[in-house]
């Protein structure tokens, strides 16, 4: 179901019947030359599929972009070197190709914001138009799990190495935008099986 069948644009939420489970979610990392938003660059974009629960390993996406801009100290962190054989097309061909593969989606990250300003980014250098798609913050859905209490400490910022050590998840791939994209699809599924534990929640519930 595409998500322009249920939007309320008058509202700006979704249908209220409309379940987490049949939403499609692209969840997405990417992985980049730096933390500068204005001089950085992609490397690669990864994303999966995520619905009705289960994470669609076989309809992934994976792309490295061709660039000259390298950054010896994060590529010590993501491994994607300048001498790195793959094909690469170019950072505009990488974006129309996401594009296709991402549509109307929901989309989910860890720290959404430094990826939606990345793509972003690059979308507005390649004369593309920006993205309008919901977004949700894993970090952000993660502390609706946490217990109130002064007892408790919580943190201001947890990371994905938090959430997977939390749930348990496996941090073999970590560090590579597929992998880093699959811990936060994993991440997701338990945070909606928590908060369920609480209460029935539908889609809106997640952005509130």
């Amino acid at each position: 179901m595409s998500l322009f069948n249920f939007w309320k644009k008058d509202e700006n939420l979704f249908d209220a019947t409309i379940s987490v489970e049949e939403t499609r979610f692209v969840v997405l990392d990417t992985e980049t030359t730096g933390f500068d938003y204005e001089t950085d660059r992609i490397l690669c974009i990864g994303a999966l599929v995520l619905q009705n629960g289960v994470i669609s390993i076989q309809d992934s996406f994976e792309i490295y972009i061709e660039q000259d801009h390298y950054d010896k100290a994060t590529a010590q962190i993501h491994g994607i070197l300048k001498a790195f054989v793959v094909q690469r097309p170019t950072e505009l061909e990488a974006l129309q190709q996401f594009l296709s593969f991402l549509g109307d989606s929901v989309i989910i990250a860890h720290h959404t914001i430094f990826d939606m300003t990345m793509i972003n980014k690059a979308l507005e250098r390649n004369r593309l138009p920006l993205l309008t798609n919901k977004r949700l913050d894993t970090a952000i859905l993660y502390k609706k799990t946490l217990i109130k209490s002064h007892l408790f400490e919580r943190k201001d910022h947890y990371t994905l190495d938090d959430l997977a050590d939390k749930f348990d998840i496996s941090k073999k791939d970590r560090h590579t935008a597929l992998g880093d994209a699959y811990i936060t699809a994993i991440a997701f599924l338990k945070i909606v099986k928590k908060l369920k534990e609480k209460k029935a929640i539908n889609l809106n519930y997640l952005f509130k």
